[in-house]
């Protein structure tokens, strides 16, 4: 008697973590966070949603690995800045564009941070910075906290308004030029800039007589 082979349907290829992190930010990026959903994410990648939880025990750990991801993407400094105003300048507008980068970004790497779960590095490269102009550590750390929750904040903002932008529902444009805000909404990069220099020269003011502290 013959018998017939039978062939087993291939499977689907093993994913890695790293994998469904990626995937989540193209689906983050692409339709938002409401629509990053367990179930979106599985058909993605072409599983089974429950295979998702040998990689994340749940939705949050996942969000937070996401979360990591778009603050690894922000650019380093290529040298060490002189100054550590220029450093600090130059890590907070980084992060705003790596959270601008992915839309919902701001979001989500907020809420990592809210429930301590992720996107730390970003307030430690800002700390690091801070320190450098001879501020000790709990100030550094503070001061990078409260940095931190400007940057996101304002991205978010951003974010949030150029997502009404695209559906037409936001009767003014972001004024993207300082010499532009006079007759317009002072909204967006100019407001941004305009904050971290603020806060720098508020941050300046606190300690003049520092001695490491170089000069402009």
């Amino acid at each position: 008697m013959t018998v017939k082979s039978e062939r087993s349907e291939p499977r689907a290829p093993r994913r890695s973590s790293g994998d469904v992190v990626v995937a989540a930010l193209g689906i983050l990026d692409r339709q938002g966070l409401p629509d990053l959903t367990m179930r979106n994410l599985a058909e993605s990648l072409g599983v089974q949603a429950s295979a998702l939880y040998w990689h994340f025990p749940n939705k949050q750990t996942l969000l937070a690995a996401v979360a990591d991801e778009i603050v690894s993407r922000t650019r380093t400094r290529p040298v060490a800045a002189d100054d550590w105003r220029d450093a600090v300048h130059f890590d907070a507008m980084a992060l705003h564009d790596a959270l601008l980068a992915f839309k919902d970004g701001a979001e989500v790497v907020s809420s990592a941070l809210a429930l301590g779960l992720g996107a730390r590095e970003a307030g430690r490269r800002l700390a690091a910075s801070i320190e450098r102009g001879g501020f000790d550590r709990m100030i550094a750390e503070r001061s990078a906290e409260a940095l931190l929750h400007f940057v996101i904040g304002q991205t978010w903002h951003e974010q949030q308004r150029l997502q009404a932008d695209s559906l037409g529902v936001v009767v003014e444009p972001f004024a993207t030029d300082p010499a532009e805000a006079s007759g317009a909404t002072p909204e967006g990069p100019a407001v941004f800039e305009l904050g971290v220099d603020l806060f720098l020269a508020g941050l300046d003011a606190r300690e003049p007589a520092a001695p490491s502290r170089g000069a402009r």
